[in-house]
């Protein structure tokens, strides 16, 4: 390439790499510690989101039983126990909670939980199952995010995703914890550029932290009445934000 101007030289290396991070690298990422046969399953809330398409299935196994990790799972919220990922990012710079809190764990199926410490921006519940399945869906307008109500036609300018949390016991005792997302959004080349370009690493720095963290927290105990009430049905009403 020695006759070639440097602009252009430059110009195409620059187009190699994010060829390469596109096709080589961003799919690892998203498939982060997921098995062929949990890349090919499907999960509930995969259909929630008319015309969505899944991003990412990423996964890890805990070593504490789905009882144990359920009750951090429930009590998630920035205006709850955080997200026990980089709180300097996702939660305010608060710390996410240490210990499980009984007043955190009445979740229900069609509650809502802040996604933002001044919970002006949120996501719904519109799947729970106790120690088994939680899905969070997010339908925001843009540019300043604001929540919509997903039935109705959306706004020009839109995302609606989903995140969902999926359980299930392992026969050493511990918890195959896979988490799935999918989405939509208009418009829809701009949105699938910023996602590859800044939301898909970033929820691979935040997801991998979390599984780390839920896995430290879920091994060290939880209170044993915690862990009660999240066994309770939930399946009506709204949480207590």
């Amino acid at each position: 390439m020695s006759g070639v101007p440097r602009s252009l030289r430059g110009g195409a290396l620059t187009g190699l790499a994010a060829l390469g991070y596109d096709r080589l690298l961003r799919p690892r990422l998203m498939n982060w510690g997921a098995t062929r046969a949990e890349l090919q399953t499907t999960y509930p809330g995969d259909d929630l989101v008319p015309g969505g398409r899944r991003s990412s299935v990423m996964a890890t196994t805990i070593d504490a039983p789905p009882d144990r990790v359920w009750p951090w799972l429930v009590q998630m919220g920035a205006d709850r126990a955080g997200f026990y990922s980089w709180d300097h990012l996702d939660n305010g710079g608060r710390a996410s909670a240490m210990s499980i809190h009984p007043e955190w764990q009445d979740l229900r199926q069609g509650g809502r939980i802040s996604s933002v410490v001044d919970r002006t921006v949120w996501f719904d519940v519109p799947l729970l199952e106790p120690e088994r399945t939680l899905v969070l869906r997010a339908a925001l307008a843009l540019p300043k995010p604001r929540n919509f109500g997903p039935g109705g036609p959306p706004p020009r300018a839109f995302t609606d995703s989903v995140w969902a949390f999926h359980l299930s016991p392992t026969a050493s005792g511990g918890t195959r914890l896979v988490v799935t997302s999918s989405s939509r959004g208009r418009p829809a080349l701009l949105v699938a550029l910023v996602d590859r370009i800044f939301w898909h690493p970033a929820h691979w720095v935040m997801q991998t932290r979390q599984f780390a963290q839920l896995n430290r927290r879920a091994t060290m105990g939880g209170r044993p009445e915690a862990r009660a009430d999240a066994r309770k049905p939930q399946r009506e009403g709204v949480s207590a934000g």
